[in-house]
């Protein structure tokens, strides 16, 4: 299992209620599977809509499954953002 850190933005940050936390998982979909899990309710809504960075490079249309996640890497996640 690779070890990490998640950042959550925006909605993702007030729906979590915490701005980071660790990853232990080998793939995108198994450590969103762990936060879905972790904070079930309005997370679960913002992970749907959200778009996903892997240390920097966007995940775009790619399944999460096939979306390896490295040792001391980093997950952001950016719900949509509103504004100008």
């Amino acid at each position: 299992m690779a070890q990490g850190t998640i950042r959550y933005w925006a909605a993702a940050k007030a729906a979590a209620g915490v701005a980071e936390e660790p990853y232990d998982a080998e793939t995108l979909a198994a450590a969103l599977d762990a936060a879905r899990a972790r904070h079930p309710g309005d997370l679960v809504r913002v992970l749907r809509r959200s778009s996903f960075l892997i240390d920097g490079d966007p995940v775009g249309t790619r399944e999460h499954e096939t979306v390896r996640l490295a040792e001391g890497g980093t997950v952001e996640v950016l719900p949509p953002f509103a504004g100008g």
